[in-house]
């Protein structure tokens, strides 16, 4: 019964009593109450205005009719819909004689509350008082128990249903078939299943979802086959349910069939439908879905709104993403409006569009959507918040992501460990390691996330030995590392060259932890033997650990046998990565590097022919900068800047500064065959030290520059810096694919080990 349908019935059947009842009220008076009290009851939710509870309530008192229990069964109700149980309770208190329908209504709220104590409570006192409870009673008490996981107690009310000899209704055993199954009583669930003599749909979709819960999608798909008669729900819930163990392919199939049924689609097919092509990079399949949507009226829907965003943003259209949300006015989702059903789906879509402005790289476009959601008052997710300083953490915007924790503290979020990792990872990959420091510090019981976020930061700073430090003393407070912490440390004795130390750990890793190896780790342990020199050891761990179909060992090997001026080995692993990966544009480039290095200019320009014919395009190298909430960006030989004039100017006349206290250009890194002097232009435009140039022009004095490059820093660049950090006097911090180089006084913090 709906929930309309069940308060029209509630209140005709007291209505219908009352008018018989004998008790010396009078008459008119007694049905004037019935009447405004359905009037409340069935129109409550949709005005504000009428007459509170508490009138209603101080009239009873005023004329005695709390002897009259139909309507004191209606206040009780009205109390119980407002969500007002504390003054149910003490109504209910007050009521001299109860009946069933008393008793069920206060239990029935607190279920549907989630005070699955307080209506446990009250259902071992109606026994107590020699109440017979209903279905619905029974119903109630049962959900309880499923969602507190209380088996014994579930078993307790289906073995007083058996023996009281009750037979119950389908609703009811599809309450006690849900209790078993949450309690992963499966034994127990199928037996009362098979012996039950009526089952509806809604018995068969509780018993496909509880396996699919638990991932038996063979099992749940045999019993959707077996379903008698499959509605929209049964649709839904094994399509959602493959989806969610990971069967997206077998998901999209069972979308296929019920087209093919010809079950008409809902708003939950549609968002779950939506979210299936997403994760499949469907956008054709997505794209029909938004016409259904718009065909059926459900684009106004939040939950599909939302949905689209997703799907437009995973399939990277964040334009066609941007174009759903335009009918949603940020205004609307103000702090004051917040908390309806429909301003918590459309707050989520705008989240999404701000995770998927992230996922496909566009910072600076999640970064202005944010501020627009701060500064129209909006009532942001933390979810969001952190997504938020994701980006800038990838982006290694140090200042934004600052207002950022300025701003999780203003609207007085606790710290987190979720939140604590967050702000870590933001502070170390924008270069202020200091403050990932003070973060971790105020944690007073730091979990193994937070940990190894700590540990991972010190990695990127090559900090080796600290990170060591980190791991061994969380070791020491009992906390048991993850395969992500082991990562960190591997990582960390990677970037300093601690071979031995890194070895003890992966074996560590291996044997005591019994960890499976990732992609990563091993990647991780062949970078260390590289950058040592070791490359025949690390040629042999590929083989030895069965990863030789890897092409990330592949890729830092060869890059080890460039870094060695091992060009025999860098020939033969390149020629392994070009079977492997032929459309990988880093062996090309890697090999590439490597013939220019040696001279060997035909063989770089058959190269650079064969990615050409190939189709293979190079990543273009780029560094950017942050000031005053503004990214600027830079390529090699970069003229499109405003400023480009004064930093050609100023950047030419440094690096004649540069080279009478001792550096000099290196021509050798020229990938093309020109003549020196040109070589030494192109090398001298690199875009690492227009963003530099562009920094110093543009800060103060002494005031610490902190670039970003998507590629790895060149030896020529890197030399630069440092004497530029030298002359300068300035701290200039750069972060590249791998690392962080801090630079001061003439040194980095790598120590040339990179």
């Amino acid at each position: 019964m709906g929930y309309r349908s069940w308060k029209y019935h509630v209140s005709q059947i007291s209505v219908t009593n009352f008018l018989n009842a004998t008790t010396p009220i009078h008459t008119p008076w007694r049905y004037s109450c019935s009447k405004l009290l359905h009037s409340t009851i069935s129109y409550a939710p949709k005005s504000a205005s009428r007459k509170p509870i508490g009138a209603f309530h101080a009239s009873f008192i005023k004329k005695g009719a709390l002897q009259t229990i139909n309507l004191v069964n209606h206040l009780l109700t009205l109390y119980v819909k407002h969500n007002k149980l504390d003054y149910a309770q003490k109504l209910f208190d007050e009521i001299p004689h109860r009946d069933t329908h008393t008793w069920t209504i206060l239990i029935s709220g607190f279920a549907r509350t989630g005070s699955s104590v307080a209506a446990f409570d009250l259902f071992r006192e109606m026994q107590e008082k020699d109440a017979s409870p209903n279905h619905y009673t029974l119903s109630s008490v049962s959900k309880c128990c499923s969602a507190e996981n209380n088996l014994s107690l579930g078993k307790e009310i289906h073995g007083w249903i058996l023996r009281n000899g009750v037979g119950g209704d389908v609703v009811l055993k599809n309450s006690i078939l849900d209790l078993y199954l949450k309690c992963k009583a499966f034994g127990y669930a199928e037996r009362f299943f098979n012996l039950m003599n009526e089952r509806d749909v809604v018995s068969w979709n509780i018993m496909i979802g509880a396996y699919l819960r638990v991932g038996d999608a063979e099992k749940s798909l045999e019993m959707f086959n077996n379903l008698p008669y499959k509605d929209v729900v049964s649709w839904n819930t094994i399509i959602d349910g493959l989806m969610q163990c990971g069967y997206e392919t077998c998901a999209l199939e069972q979308l296929y069939c019920m087209v093919e049924h010809g079950t008409e689609f809902t708003a939950a097919t549609l968002s779950i439908a939506l979210i299936l092509t997403s994760s499949l990079s469907l956008l054709e399949i997505g794209k029909q879905l938004h016409g259904q949507a718009l065909k059926y009226g459900f684009n106004c829907n939040g939950f599909v709104r939302s949905s689209l965003v997703e799907m437009y943003c995973k399939c990277g259209r964040t334009d066609k993403a941007s174009i759903v949300l335009r009918d949603i006015p940020l205004n609307s989702l103000r702090i004051g409006n917040a908390g309806t059903e429909e301003s918590n789906s459309e707050m989520i879509s705008w989240s999404s569009m701000v995770s998927g402005y992230v996922w496909n790289g566009k910072y600076e476009d999640a970064l202005k959507s944010f501020k627009s959601m701060v500064r129209e008052l909006v009532v942001v997710e933390i979810r969001t918040v952190t997504t938020i300083i994701s980006a800038c953490a990838s982006a290694g915007i140090l200042e934004f992501g600052q207002q950022t924790h300025a701003y999780i503290q203003k609207i007085g979020h606790r710290i987190d460990a979720y939140v604590g990792s967050s702000l870590i990872d933001m502070y170390s990959k924008s270069g202020s390691l200091d403050d990932s420091w003070k973060i971790f510090r105020q944690i007073l019981e730091p979990n193994v996330v937070l940990w190894t976020s700590m540990i991972s930061s010190c990695a990127l700073h090559s900090q080796g030995r600290q990170a060591i430090s980190l791991f061994d003393e969380m070791l020491k407070q009992g906390i048991l590392p993850n395969e992500v912490t082991f990562l960190g440390v591997l990582n960390a004795c990677s970037h300093v060259g601690l071979l031995e130390e890194g070895c003890k750990y992966f074996r560590m890793m291996k044997d005591i932890y019994h960890y499976n190896l990732g992609v990563e780790h091993c990647t991780s342990m062949v970078d260390l033997y590289g950058r040592a020199g070791r490359l025949i050891e690390a040629k042999n761990f590929i083989f030895e650990n069965g990863i030789s179909h890897l092409t990330s060992v592949w890729k830092s090997l060869l890059s080890s046998c460039r870094l060695h001026k091992n060009f025999e080995m860098g020939k033969r692993v390149s020629d392994i990565l070009l079977q492997l990966a032929p459309s990988d544009p880093g062996a090309y480039v890697l090999l590439s590097n490597m013939c220019s290095s040696n001279h060997r200019w035909d063989e770089a320009a058959k190269l650079r022919s064969l990615m050409h014919q190939r189709g293979v395009k190079k990543q273009p190298g780029q560094s950017w900068i942050q000031l005053r909430d503004q990214i600027h960006t830079f390529v090699m030989g970069d003229r499109s800047h405003p400023q480009d004039k004064e930093i050609y100017s100023y950047l030419d006349n440094l690096i004649g500064r540069l080279k009478e206290i001792g550096y000099s250009l290196d021509a050798n890194l020229v990938m093309q065959d020109v003549e020196e002097e040109q070589g030494e232009v192109l090398i001298g435009h690199h875009s690492e030290k227009l963003a530099v140039v562009f920094g110093i022009i543009n800060t103060a004095p002494k005031m610490p520059i902190r670039i970003m490059k998507n590629l790895r820093i060149c030896t020529d660049c890197h030399k630069f810096i440092k004497y530029a950090s030298q002359l300068l006097e300035r701290e200039i911090i750069v972060r590249d694919i791998h690392r962080f180089h801090h630079f001061r006084h003439g040194h980095c913090s790598c120590g040339d080990y990179w």
